[in-house]
């Protein structure tokens, strides 16, 4: 039995068509994410920890939040369009009783922005109800989707989440039990996949054979131990839980009252987390590789001014994701950090648009430029990675009006060249700036004094860690996973449909 609670959703349109959200106005850099988040803990409020989990992966996702809790039988489920502190209050996580649950906050990279694709994915099975939080994307949904159709499968979602869960649930209705449905179902997926799955008799954990999005393992203090899965260290930092390790590629943990659980349902696991996790998507303050990204994203900067210093007054980075690297630039320059740029964080996404005098003036919603700092300087600003140039090209003309007197733009990351169909939405090959311009042309274009990517090897070499153990296929165009050409040209289509004001 599944109970929904669900508000209207009437105020949150379709985003593809928001104003302030619109293609032109989205940031230089890939979009997020998902964030996914599960909690086995009897006795404890798992709604109210889901909440807190969720709120701190919300850099991961803006669009939409859900959770769904496990009562033993029942499933109780809300989710809706907006950020958690939109979907959530005190009493409707007061209607999500249980012992386990699932959430998610989600970027739509397949699926339109709409109520209907929200997650969790809840379905019945014939072992009781399934709810599903995914991060990351297929590339044989076509394939799959035709399968699951000629089987009858009621799909009323256009997510590659809810096939994930319809496979599971296919295998479950020929005699499987959850753990052998959910592995002949993940034998069939192909992509990136980090899942967390609730059912009535435990919480799973899973990654794909490469672990190209990252999923964690925390614990609870107290006896006995409860277990926590994240998409980021800092989903358990919030509510108080210890790191306890990754869950590895190719990888599926199962927590009943028993404990956890490990089977490595893949023959052939081959690291490749995804390279952008590491210098951008996910939070400074969050561990991998036994440090946190914070530090990583420093060297990054050391690294980027080695290889491309330049006579400057100042340096300074794009809040919030190019300050490490701003930092380290600085410390390994010897040029002076400041802050040059001023982030609006209580922004958020909004629906109402702006007058057409503030268009015509150039509205800064979430930069505004410190003025004395820049006034006469030669201003190095440091960001983490360019993908068409609209919007760097209008931050380096407000620097100028500001009073700066030359502007060099230096990149934490290698030129982005080919597009991810891994679980982000980088766009069409045809729309990535650096792969129809070299970096002359689009220095040029961003109209700066002088442009410098990071090297593809300085970046690797900055992890420390085996420069073959990530994913930086929207660097080399390298993917470990073959893409279809179908799945390439749809991807094409899609960009091509967007608004663009």
């Amino acid at each position: 039995m599944i109970s929904i609670h669900s508000v209207t959703s009437d105020e949150y349109p379709d985003q593809t068509n928001n104003p302030i959200d619109s293609y032109e106005n989205h940031p230089d850099k890939p979009e997020e994410a998902c964030g996914v988040f599960g909690v086995y803990a009897p006795g404890e409020n798992v709604a109210k920890l889901s909440y807190f989990g969720l709120y701190a992966l919300q850099h991961r996702g803006q669009e939409s939040a859900g959770i769904a809790t496990f009562e033993g039988t029942k499933v109780h489920l809300h989710k809706d369009m907006g950020l958690v502190s939109q979907v959530f209050n005190e009493s409707i996580l007061e209607q999500l009783p249980g012992s386990l649950a699932v959430g998610h906050t989600r970027y739509s990279t397949t699926g339109s922005s709409r109520k209907v694709n929200a997650q969790p994915a809840v379905i019945e099975t014939r072992l009781g109800s399934l709810a599903l939080a995914h991060n990351g994307n297929l590339v044989n949904t076509v394939q799959l989707r035709q399968e699951l159709l000629e089987n009858k499968c009621n799909l009323i979602t256009t997510t590659d989440s809810e096939m994930i869960a319809f496979a599971i649930a296919q295998a479950i209705s020929a005699g499987a039990d959850w753990l052998e449905g959910a592995i002949k179902a993940f034998h069939r997926c192909q992509g990136a996949f980090s899942l967390v799955i609730g059912t009535p008799n435990g919480l799973m954990g899973v990654r794909d054979p490469n672990g190209i999005r990252p999923l964690v393992i925390g614990i609870l203090p107290g006896n006995p131990i409860r277990y926590v899965l994240a998409s980021e260290t800092c989903g358990l930092d919030i509510i108080g839980a210890e790191y306890l390790r990754d869950v590895e590629p190719g990888e599926l943990v199962w927590i009943t009252e028993e404990g956890l659980a490990s089977y490595h349902w893949s023959q052939q696991p081959q690291r490749k987390l995804c390279v952008f996790e590491m210098i951008y998507f996910a939070r400074p303050d969050s561990i991998m590789h036994n440090e946190s990204l914070y530090s990583y994203r420093m060297r990054l900067g050391r690294q980027l001014a080695k290889e491309s210093s330049v006579d400057a007054d100042i340096v300074f980075g794009v809040p919030d994701s190019g300050i490490p690297a701003a930092i380290g630039f600085s410390q390994a320059s010897g040029v002076t950090y400041m802050e040059g740029l001023i982030k609006n964080r209580y922004v958020g996404r909004t629906f109402i648009q702006p007058t057409q005098t503030m268009r015509e003036s150039g509205i800064r919603m979430k930069l505004n430029p410190l003025k004395d700092v820049l006034l006469g300087k030669r201003a190095i600003i440091v960001d983490d990675s360019i993908v068409r140039g609209t919007t760097s090209r209008k931050l380096v003309k407000t620097l100028r009006e500001a009073g700066a007197v030359e502007v060099h733009m230096r990149i934490s990351s290698p030129p982005v060249t080919h597009p991810c169909f891994y679980g982000i939405d980088t766009d069409s090959q045809d729309q990535l700036i650096a792969a129809t311009k070299s970096v002359e042309e689009i220095a040029k274009q961003l109209e700066v004094d002088s442009l410098a990517y990071l090297s593809w090897e300085g970046m690797l070499t900055a992890t420390g860690e085996d420069t073959n153990s990530f994913c930086s296929a929207c660097f080399t165009g390298d993917y470990p996973v073959a893409i279809p050409e179908q799945v390439k040209r749809s991807k094409l289509i899609l960009e091509k449909e967007k608004v663009v004001v």
